[in-house]
Order: structure tokens, then sequence, then C-alpha cells
């Protein structure tokens, strides 16, 4: 039985609804954004398996209609539950990625990706289905008045990051930031890089750079908090992924490659600041961080290797 969503009003126009996957350590990590001012959007939409817990909460709220669909890109935690979500709302227009419509038309290929990539937890996100090309909009040509779509790519390829007048809804773009605001039992921050192969320092790092020149002033991450002062946690996620670069290489340098990937993560844990909250996390959740840490780290260490057989 899947729990109950949980809705939390962050401010006047900007609801976060949390999404509960049956997956131990993943409570408090997947949600949906809501923006409720002269259009009402939302921003992603969670995985298959919770698709009915955020229509029931969309109904709560008193929403009808929605005008936009958001899609920051089309891994299944984001994405997974698009078809049941646009089926509720038929009039909502689906903005994406270009080159990720064809995948959310045909999901078969990503639906055996995502499987072969996350194994259990990607099943126990459930089967992502089929929507209409007609229902969908490319964000390069998307046009609002309220709304910048933004090209992000770097941790995905196909990435899009959302800007309105005082909220920027960067996806993954800026990391993984979990905090007190996030509603864990953290005490203090964490932040996390979210950088899976086939991961280009340069493409990151240019997308990064993007969003912090456009200025924002609140940042919505699609996991999972919401912070007042989203340059500054631009430019600190910038620092961060300097650090774990570097930190990387070393181990790297280090020779052997036995246990590359454990080293580097043992390292990080114990010299990156912005981590250092993993050791208060509960069981659960440090094996669900430590999954995605292996991810990363293989990310870097894919780009690692590339940068030095193009030298």
């Amino acid at each position: 039985m899947i729990k109950e969503a949980n809705i939390n009003k962050m401010s006047k126009e900007v609801s976060l609804i949390t999404l509960f996957p049956p997956i131990r350590g993943f409570d408090d990590f997947i949600g949906t954004w809501v923006y409720q001012k002269e259009k009402t959007f939302i921003v992603d939409v969670g995985p298959a398996v919770t698709a009915q817990s955020l229509i029931k909460a969309l109904k709560h709220m008193g929403i009808k209609k929605l005008d936009y669909i958001l899609l920051t890109h089309i891994h299944i935690d984001h994405a997974g539950g698009l078809c049941e979500i646009a089926e509720q709302f038929p009039d909502a227009l689906i903005v994406c990625h270009d080159g990720g419509i064809k995948h959310l038309v045909d999901p078969a290929r990503l639906w055996k990706g995502s499987v072969k990539t996350l194994g259990k937890t990607g099943i126990a996100y459930g089967e992502i289905k089929p929507v209409s090309q007609d229902r969908f909009l490319g964000a390069e040509q998307f046009l609002s008045e309220t709304i910048n779509a933004v090209i992000t790519p770097g941790h995905a390829p196909y990435h899009i990051s959302y800007q309105t007048e005082k909220y920027l809804f960067p996806g993954e773009a800026g990391g993984v930031c979990l905090s007190p605001g996030s509603k864990t039992d953290l005490k203090k921050e964490y932040l996390r890089p979210a950088t899976p192969p086939r991961f280009f320092m340069d493409v990151y790092m240019e997308s990064l750079e993007k969003l912090i020149t456009l200025n924002p002033k609140t940042i919505c991450y699609g996991h999972f908090g919401y912070k007042t002062d989203a340059v500054k946690r631009l430019k600190q996620h910038k620092e961060q992924l300097f650090f774990w670069q570097k930190t990387i290489q070393q181990e790297v340098e280090k020779g052997g490659n036995k246990n590359i990937v454990e080293n580097c993560i043992q390292s990080l844990l114990k010299h990156d600041p912005l981590m250092a909250m993993f050791s208060e996390m509960t069981q659960d959740m440090q094996n669900r961080e430590y999954g995605f840490l292996k991810n990363s780290v293989n990310g870097f260490l894919g780009y690692l290797k590339t940068t030095a057989d193009n030298s």
C-alpha cells in the first residue's frame, strides 16, 4: 500500500507534494512542485507507483486544471507517472526537452534501461506508460511570459530547468540538497552532486554557470529542499564539483583500481563538509545515498578517464 502524499506549503505560490514510493529510505526524497499564480503548473510528476497519490493530493488542493506539466528530465523518478497525470489533466500542455519526448511517447527503451540501471528500485518505481505525441511541446519551442525554460544538460542529456520571477526549479542541475526544510531528521544540510555516467564536467559546469547568471532568488530542488539564497547554493555546488574532481583524481593517482570507487566515497565522506550530515542519516537513508554516491563517483571516474585518454 502506498503512503499518502504530504502537501507542504512553502510560500504563497509554491507547494511541495512529497511522494512516498514503497522503497526503504526513500521517504522525503521524491516530490512534485506545484506553482499557483498567473498560471498553475507542476514540475515533475514522480514515479508511476505514486501517481494516484499525487492525483489525490492535487485534488485535495482544489486543483482541477493545470496549464502545464513541466518535466526537468525523463528519469522515471521524475517522469514515470506522466501518463496517469496527463490523463487526469487532459488540457495540460506537457513541456519536455525535445530529445526526451520520443522516449515518453514510446517508453519501452527508457523502461528497459531504467530497470537495467536501477534494478529493484526501478521495478519498485513502476513501469512508465506511453503518452500521446500531441500532448507535448519541446522546451526549446516553449514561450511564456512567466516561465523561462533553460536547457541545462549534465545530470541527464535531456535536462531542462524552469525559472519564474522568484523561483528556480533546477531538477538535478544544482545537485541533491537535503536539509531540515526537507522534513528530514538532519540537523544541518547535505549537498551531493548528481553526476551519473556518462558525465561531462564541462557540460555540467556550463549549465550551472547559466543558472547562476540568471540570478535566481529561491531554489526548489528536485531532491528535495527549498532555499531562498539560490545563487549562493549554486556557487557552493560549483565549488563542490571542483573539490570532487580533485579528490577523485588524487585517488586515481594513488594507483590500483580494485577498490577505487569505495576509496573515493570514503575520502569524500571524510573531507567534503557539505556531506558531513551523512553520519546523521538513518541506515536506510545511508543505503539509498550510498547507491547514488557510487553512481556519481563512477560518473567522475569515467570523465577523468576520457579526459586522460584524449590528452
